[in-house]
Formats: structure tokens, C-alpha cells, sequence
């Protein structure tokens, strides 16, 4: 008896923060079983492609987002994860800051969105799963290295960087003990200017030096 083909495709889970809260982009699937649940991207990879190149086509075609941080999460190889055939998935999550992204999806799908993670509907396949453990890989990098640049803009005031730890973590920080800390690091940089406007005086405008991964311990 020959043995049942086995796909091979990819997952993204893209995160950013959107009014206050971390948000996962999603699509919505026409095809059954799964008509009207939503998704995160993905898709076959193609013969000439690694999965990491799936992942970038697959971003950019169905949802219009390139040029992200994009890290392999995981392989999701349970046997019935797929309703339709045996597929296996080798999952990505991606970052990226919410300014300037213009969303738009294919006529495959019905919709494409950013949606809260912690009200995530019913999900299609087994993405739940991945959403948790994409939030998980997330929280614990936040801690061990500077991923949080591809979060925010490239100026941002501390508050704004503080905001995205405690949005993630789920947590309120000492901001006395946050700063102090963020800055002994030596990752970030005045960057001269203010952020004029806000209710308060004008805040202090910073960078990161460099827009790439770095092991560092953060908090």
C-alpha cells in the first residue's frame, strides 16, 4: 500500500501593538471546512524556495506586509491538523510596527485584519496552539535580547518603550527602575529631538544604535 503524500507549508503569526493592546494579523479562509474562520497566513512552499522564503512570499502576497523581523518558531506535525490532508507546518512569527502598514488581502480570502490576542475567535487548523506559543517565544525574547525595536518606530520616548514591555508581559513596571535600567544597556541613543504636543512637556526623543537582534539581558 503506498504511503499518503505529505505536504510541507508555512505559518506566520505576525504581532504588533495597536491601541494599547498586542494584535495578530489574520485572514479569513473561503475554502472548506474552514468558510468564515480565520487564519493566520500561510501556504504550500514552492519547490525553489526555503521555508523561510514561503514565509516572506506568503506574507507579502496575502497580506501586503514585507520587510519584517521574521524568526522560525516551530513544526507543527500533529497527525489530523489538517481536516482536508497530512500537512506539515514549519511556523514563523514576525514583528513589526504598526505605522505605515496598508492591508489587503487576495480574493482567496474574505478579510485581513489585525485582531487582539488575548480575543482571538476561533481560530482554523491548529493555530491556536500556535498563537500560544508564538506569545510565549515572544514574551521570553522580550527579556533576553532587544526584539523591541521591531516593535516601535525608529524614534520612540521611553514611556512608549515601556508601554510595550508592560502590553506584553501583562505587567506595570517601576518606571524610576525601567528607565534606569534601559538605559545602563548602552542600546538606545537621544536622538536630539522632542515629541512636542502631548498634554505634558515635550518628551525626549530616542533610537535604538542598531535595528538588529542582539542577546542582551533587558529586564
Amino acid at each position: 500500500m503506498p504511503s499518503p503524500s505529505i505536504s510541507v507549508a508555512v505559518d506566520t503569526i505576525i504581532f504588533t501593538i495597536r491601541k494599547n493592546e498586542l494584535c495578530a494579523l489574520l485572514i479569513q479562509m473561503k475554502k472548506k471546512p474552514y468558510t468564515g474562520q480565520w487564519a493566520f497566513p500561510g501556504g504550500r512552499i514552492e519547490a525553489n524556495e526555503t521555508t523561510e522564503e514561503a514565509a516572506m512570499r506568503i506574507l507579502q502576497t496575502q497580506t501586503n506586509v514585507a520587510h519584517v523581523y521574521l524568526e522560525q518558531l516551530k513544526t507543527f506535525d500533529e497527525v489530523k491538523r489538517d481536516a482536508l490532508e497530512r500537512v506539515v507546518s514549519v511556523a514563523y512569527f514576525a514583528l513589526v510596527a504598526e505605522d505605515d502598514l496598508v492591508l489587503k488581502t487576495t480574493e482567496k480570502y474574505a478579510d485581513v485584519k489585525w485582531l487582539p490576542v488575548k480575543k482571538l475567535p476561533s481560530l482554523a487548523y491548529d493555530h491556536k496552539l500556535i498563537a500560544k506559543e508564538a506569545v510565549n517565544r515572544l514574551k521570553g525574547k522580550l527579556q533576553y535580547t532587544n526584539i523591541v525595536w521591531s516593535l516601535l518606530p525608529k524614534a520612540f520616548t521611553l514611556t512608549d518603550l515601556q508601554r510595550v514591555y508592560e502590553i506584553i508581559l501583562d505587567t506595570t513596571l517601576d518606571k524610576r527602575n525601567f528607565r534606569k535600567r534601559i538605559l545602563s544597556l548602552n542600546l538606545i541613543i537621544p536622538t536630539g529631538n522632542k515629541r512636542s504636543g502631548d498634554a505634558n512637556r515635550p518628551a525626549e526623543l530616542y533610537q535604538f544604535k542598531q535595528r538588529k537582534l542582539t542577546y542582551v539581558e533587558m529586564m
